[in-house]
Formats: structure tokens, sequence, C-alpha cells
């Protein structure tokens, strides 16, 4: 057995741990998620094993459902099995991981898929379902699992500064189907309600546009200064030149003035909504 599925075995078996305790206290997963601050659908991918329950949430977890010490005895082992889950990504990403975890500003510019962070975890199946040459079951779930895990940058403390510029088309493809591109379009709106979150829409009938090249990403890691990601056709770049991250960013800044304000981007996605 890898020591990756060590760990999915040892989250699966927690998280069935969980569900009973909550279960035993009368909690819903909506009332249980808003005693120790997440909301209902990261309950439920803690309870199925796709989603690290965070030590800070089983201390609280602790206390609110008179776990007896269950919870708080295995925090060590959590600490270890996130340890060793950071080596689960390829060598190439890795050092990209380790800042986007970390950074304290992200900015992403998505020009024809829906960003990692946002996507719901049916979406993020039927993408990697989809993907050529085609993948076997087991590392589909395991990369599921590796991008819903990553979302946990939302619920950091202190939380990091984030926005999106999302072409309109990306709110257009249904991958997955009507419902669960009607599921990701409503994750959307509830990312987008997040203080120290913005999601802006880029109009498809603007007739000018300053970046027509690749997506890309542009991360501020704690107590350094900002670098650049991009990957086309698998081939990853991180860019750390101070000149070549400041024309990228001065390209996010503009972009950002010209689509859409976060309220008219809302009101965008609630009428794409409306028409599923």
């Amino acid at each position: 057995m890898s020591d990756h599925d060590g760990a999915t075995g040892f989250f699966i078996a927690l998280g069935k741990q969980l569900k009973i305790l909550r279960e035993r206290k009368g909690l819903t997963q909506k009332e249980f998620g808003a005693k120790v601050g997440y909301g209902p659908d990261a309950i439920s991918a803690m309870e199925r094993g796709v989603r690290t329950p965070q030590p800070d949430l089983l201390d609280r977890a602790e206390e609110i459902l008179d776990a007896g010490g269950l919870l708080r005895e295995v925090i060590p082992e959590v600490r270890e099995a996130m340890s060793k889950a950071r080596t689960r990504h390829p060598e190439w990403y890795r050092n990209y991981a380790g800042l986007e975890a970390e950074a304290v500003e992200l900015h992403f510019y998505a020009n024809h898929a829906v960003h990692g962070l946002l996507q719901t975890e049916d979406h993020a199946r039927a993408v990697f379902t989809k993907q050529r040459p085609f993948l076997d079951e087991d590392t589909i779930e395991r990369r599921v699992a590796d991008r819903l895990s990553r979302q946990q940058v939302f619920e950091r403390s202190p939380a990091p500064i984030v926005s999106y510029v999302l072409e309109e088309v990306v709110l257009d493809r249904p991958i997955g189907g009507r419902r669960v591109h009607a599921d990701q379009l409503r994750r959307m709106l509830h990312v987008g309600q997040m203080q120290n979150v913005e999601i802006q829409a880029m109009p498809t009938e603007v007739v000018e546009h300053p970046s027509l090249g690749s997506a890309f990403n542009l991360l501020t890691p704690k107590g350094h200064g900002q670098v650049a990601y991009t990957e086309a056709q698998g081939h990853p770049r991180l860019i750390t030149d101070p000149e070549e991250v400041r024309k990228i960013a001065d390209r996010y800044g503009i972009m950002r003035a010209m689509a859409l304000s976060p309220a008219e981007t809302r009101k965008l996605i609630e009428s794409k909504l409306e028409e599923l």
C-alpha cells in the first residue's frame, strides 16, 4: 500500500467517525458546519474522506460533539498525513502548490475553464474523466481529492486576498451536464460572497482585449515578491523574474478595469443560472 493509499484510508475512516459523532449529537451538516466555521458542502466532503479536516476544526469539534478525546487524539496523525500529502503533486507542481497554499494574495485569469479552486467535486471529476489520454479511476479520484484539498486556502486565517477575472465563456460551458453546471454556478456565487474574494466576468462582446494568451495565476507568497504561473498543453512555468511578472500583473489590472464589477458579475451568473 502506498503512502497516498494509507492517507486516503485514514481520512475516509476519520470522516466516518466525524459523521457518526455529528449524527449522535442530532446535528445536520449545515448546523455542525455553522458551529465550526465551514459550509455544509465542506462538511460533507470531510465526512466522505475527500477533504482533509483541519486540526483546528477537529479541536473545535472535540468539544461540540463530546468526542471523549477521539478527535483530539488523532490531530498529530492528521498533521503527519497532511505533510505527506504535500508530496502527492507531480515534481513540477510542488513549488507552485506550496506557494498557493501560503500566499497572502492570489489573482487568477481563466480564459476557457473554471479555475481549480472554484470547481465543485462533480465538475472536477467531469474534467478529469474526459481528459485525454484517459486516466484510470484511481488517478481521477486522487486528482479530485487533491483539487478539493487545495480549496481550503479560502478558509485560512488570516484569509488571503483573492480575485478572479473569468471569460464569459467559462460561465457558459456546461462541463458535466446541466445539473453539474448549475451547481458550479452556485458555487461561484457562494465563493463570490466571501469578504476576501472578488469574481469578475469579462464579457465576450468586448471588442478589445489586453491578454489573448493563456490563462495565468499571480501569487504573492508570505514574505516574498509576486510570482506568476502559467500552463499550456501540460507544460507549466513558474515565473519569478520581476519584469516578466510586472507585465503580467499590468495586463491583469487592465482586464479588471475592463471586466464587469463583482456585483454585475453576480447578476450575470444568476441570469445564466435561471436560464438552465
